[in-house]
């Protein structure tokens, strides 16, 4: 019997769904369970790493069953996930060691403030493409091995694993300790700081230079390419695709040539740019990672901007300090103004990421006076992802040697339409949206399929992408420049906030 349907698991920053999609790309069924975030210290985040598991068995089960499907209908799962969060475990057991430390963790500073003063950050930079910055995950695994040296032994005599969440899942959809496969993509291993972008395998000097045991990692594979078969939950489904969860923004927006770009606004922004199968180092402050590779093709690789608050900025209003009821209501609120009446929120809670990447910056909301009402700050931090598209876009323009005419969007916060309508304010150029806003998703499913050939190749997929939304420019330039320079301004003291006082 011909199978019908494709599947993919979206592992995220602050929950976990599965999606099932037709030959079409339509959404047949979803199913999302949110799952706990741990805040131990100021700077730590942590997920439950078993919690995380016990998520994505509830959600693949309800997708199938919404769906009305059998199992053996699913001619392939991808699995997509946030990047940098890592967890560690036991090889025999299956019982993570610690909590998943996540990408906006900042605890490993320290660590690699001491790096900086060797030679350890032009070899990351050259070999891994990446800044030293507490965003990627290899620092995160040498604190933990430093954290305890019982774990550093275990490490050594090989009982414990190392992965991303892409990783984790894999092994335990595919049977654990039962013979679970230990693998990861190209797409996540390019934000350990551990691979060589050239060779695509990890790297000598940088497992010396974070002191890591090769027997930790997993074995490093393509992309678009099957990696093994479900066990847990359901049985028999081939996972076609492991694939970071932007990338996979990227490859379900149809960006498969260089020079095409897109920009996703979910816990934080990330603004991808196609460079071709050509490693381009960036000069103004963006990073170089792996686009996608598909089995017995060259690796795509891109230029990204990343900002680490901009629909976490929206839950902290709502979690923290009740500001809102429901993230929807952001936008309500934020209406009820013309402007933001002098206010400016920066939300440096992890430091700043692209195009700064200072990991001492602190948040902070400014130009407070007794005329600001909620309305303002609401209007504030819609605005806060808008400057932060600003600055990240102006750093692709850089790189680029030309404008972006256009933005191509997706994620959960375009839904937001005032915001939508400030980010081309603030670029200056259309924002568009295509009628399938959940590209993460539809990535994964899409590089998942193409593996087992449910779609022919990357033309059929293109077919799919329709606009279901354009914002048009609207702001008076003199506007856009002074609420530029006092956004900049405020960046500035974000930074001078974070480094210690005078005397101190």
């Amino acid at each position: 019997m011909k199978r019908r349907y494709v599947a993919a698991l979206d592992q995220g920053t602050t929950s976990s769904r599965c999606i099932v999609f037709d030959h079409d790309g339509r959404m047949i069924a979803i199913a999302q369970r949110e799952h706990r975030q741990y805040y131990p210290r100021p700077g730590w985040v942590e997920h439950d790493a078993v919690e995380i598991w016990t998520t994505v068995q509830r959600v693949i089960r309800q997708a199938v069953a919404d769906a009305g499907i059998a199992a053996s209908d699913i001619a392939a799962l991808g699995v997509t996930n946030q990047r940098e969060t890592m967890v560690v475990w036991d090889r025999a057991t299956g019982v993570p060691v610690h909590r998943a430390i996540v990408w906006q963790d900042t605890r490993t500073a320290g660590l690699l403030a001491e790096l900086d003063h060797t030679d350890a950050a032009e070899q990351i930079r050259a070999r891994a493409g990446l800044p030293l910055v507490t965003y990627f995950s290899g620092a995160k695994l040498r604190w933990l091995l430093d954290s305890d040296a019982d774990l550093a032994d275990r490490a050594a005599r090989g009982e414990l694993l190392f992965g991303t969440m892409d990783t984790w899942i894999t092994w335990n959809l595919t049977g654990g300790t039962a013979g679970g496969r230990h693998v990861t993509d190209v797409t996540n291993a390019s934000r350990t700081m551990l691979m060589n972008l050239e060779t695509l395998d990890w790297d000598d000097a940088l497992l010396e230079i974070f002191r890591v045991p090769r027997s930790m990692l997993p074995e490093i594979r393509s992309t678009v390419g099957v990696v093994g078969t479900t066990v847990d939950p359901v049985a028999d489904i081939p996972i076609g695709a492991l694939i970071g969860d932007q990338q996979a923004s990227l490859f379900g927006q149809g960006a498969f040539d260089a020079g095409e770009a897109k920009c996703t606004f979910g816990t934080g922004g990330f603004l991808l740019l196609n460079t071709g199968t050509e490693i381009t180092h960036s000069r103004h402050g963006l990073i170089t990672t792996v686009a996608h590779r598909i089995d017995g093709e060259p690796a795509v690789y891109a230029l990204e901007g990343s900002m680490a608050m901009t629909g976490g900025l929206v839950q902290w209003c709502r979690d923290s300090l009740r500001l809102i009821k429901t993230p929807s209501e952001i936008e309500t609120l934020a209406a009820q103004v013309p402007d933001n009446g002098g206010c400016y929120v920066v939300p440096a809670f992890s430091g700043l990421f692209a195009p700064h990447w200072d990991a001492g910056a602190q948040g902070l909301i400014i130009g407070l006076t007794s005329f600001v009402t909620r309305s303002h700050i609401a209007r504030a931090v819609l605005e806060a992802t808008a400057w932060q598209t600003y600055d990240v876009v102006d750093a692709m323009n850089g790189d680029a040697g030309l404008r972006a005419s256009r933005l191509v969007v997706d994620g959960g916060m375009t839904a937001d339409n005032l915001l939508m309508q400030m980010v081309a304010d603030v670029l200056d150029i259309p924002v568009v949206r295509p009628m399938m806003a959940e590209t993460v998703a539809l990535g994964a499913a899409y590089a998942a399929g193409l593996a087992v050939g449910y779609w022919p190749d990357r033309a059929a997929l293109r077919r799919h992408w329709h606009v279901a939304a354009e914002w048009l420019p609207g702001m008076d330039a003199q506007r856009r420049d002074r609420e530029l320079a006092s956004w900049r301004r405020a960046v500035e003291l974000a930074i001078a906030w974070g480094r210690p006082a005078a005397g101190r």
